[in-house]
């Protein structure tokens, strides 16, 4: 679905749907390292509404 660097062949990033999984799994995101989480397209909505009305900025923020 989507690639967080995609300009190397390292292992950049990734997030993409599994169709097969659970739908409280469904979405998958990788890191470069090989870790992945899994969570439901709800829980993704929630973490772009937060990205889209600052909230996530703020909390990222306040971690300085």
């Amino acid at each position: 679905m989507m690639r967080f660097c995609g300009q190397c062949s390292c292992g950049c990033p990734e997030l993409f749907l599994d169709p097969d999984a659970p739908e409280e799994r469904r979405v998958v995101i990788t890191d470069d390292f090989g870790q992945r989480i899994q969570m439901s397209l709800d829980q993704l909505r929630d973490i772009l509404e937060q990205a889209k009305s600052g909230a996530l900025e703020e909390a990222l923020l306040a971690t300085r």
